[in-house]
């Protein structure tokens, strides 16, 4: 079987594992189920005043299509650019410096794959990997893990406010407090806050712009805190406390949901690694017996139908086991 018989069997087997990614993903991660279960609550709600049940229904017809409009304008104007995925990851670089460094991963790796394999397609696939894959997963990679850190410090940044409003510390100064003696990465993000605040910035607004670099929903609380604050006033002091037991409420309840899902990791995990162990193993003491994988055309088309079909399941255990707060 020549070359583009192979490439023609390895897009129809993506092309079929894509569709029933489709179709299995919604059963599996039961978001059929909840959204079924969301519509019989909506319909077995009962008024307590005699009221027109139609016009109830088209009342909750029209505010429901006007929240997904309005989400759908937010997602429409916050799309995230490569320059601010790059301030998430906390990386000062360009985006000319993003794309040459991807470049040249991608042709290092196709290269070297090359180099190894002999095969044009794994050359390719290389180049793509390095090139696009790679540098994203390390972006994704130090966000998630500064994004860790920031969330780890920020409910002690938020007991610093209230203990110097107490006593008698106006906010700003405060502010300053943290900006100079807080661990990374709040000493940097309260930095930029308060050199914004030095411009000429409202301090509800550079609080606000918090979110933009880090984006996660303690920096929206704590923005809106401080908005609410500046406009309505009230004490500012208990309204942070609150929201500093609030965002340790969050993460204790975390660390007890990922720690509730460390068994259904373990499982997949071995899952994951068991036919790697296996080949391994009859590598090892039948190496003639599974040289057949890789040296015939037969096997080799069979380990990347297995390959794909592998990634596929992988993804959809991820999903089930991930729980986003």
């Amino acid at each position: 079987m020549n070359t583009s018989m192979l490439a023609a069997v390895i897009l129809a087997a993506a092309a079929a594992g894509g569709v029933a990614y489709v179709f299995l993903y919604p059963l599996l991660s039961g978001s059929a189920r909840a959204e079924k279960r969301q519509k019989m609550l909506v319909g077995s709600e009962k008024p307590d005043r005699r009221t027109d049940k139609s016009t109830g229904v088209n009342r909750r017809d029209q505010v429901a299509q006007s929240l997904k409009d309005v989400e759908k304008r937010e997602k429409a104007r916050n799309k995230v650019t490569l320059e601010q995925r790059l301030a998430h990851a906390g990386l000062s670089w360009t985006k000319k410096k993003f794309v040459t460094v991807s470049i040249a991963s991608g042709a290092a790796l196709g290269l070297l794959l090359y180099v190894f394999t002999g095969e044009p397609i794994a050359g390719l696939g290389g180049l793509f990997v390095g090139g696009f894959g790679l540098p994203r997963w390390v972006l994704g990679y130090r966000k998630k893990k500064r994004i860790n850190r920031y969330l780890e410090e920020l409910p002690n940044a938020m007991d610093v406010i209230v203990r110097g409003i107490r006593s008698g510390l106006p906010l700003n100064d405060c502010l300053r407090v943290i900006a100079n003696e807080a661990q990374e990465p709040v000493r940097t993000e309260f930095r930029y806050v308060v050199e914004q605040q030095a411009m000429g910035i409202p301090i509800s607004e550079a609080v606000m712009k918090l979110y933009e670099r880090v984006p996660v929903a303690e920096s929206n609380f704590f923005g809106i805190v401080i908005g609410i604050q500046s406009k309505a006033g009230g004490n500012l002091s208990e309204t942070l406390g609150n929201l500093s037991r609030v965002l340790r409420e969050r993460k204790r309840m975390k660390s007890k949901v990922q720690s509730m899902s460390q068994e259904a990791k373990a499982s997949a995990a071995i899952i994951a690694a068991l036919p790697f162990v296996v080949a391994i193993m009859t590598y090892i003491t039948s190496p003639n017996y599974i040289e057949l994988l890789w040296l015939t055309t037969a096997g080799k088309i069979a380990l990347v139908l297995s390959a794909l079909w592998m990634t596929i399941g992988i993804a959809v255990m991820r999903k089930m086991i991930n729980f986003d707060f």
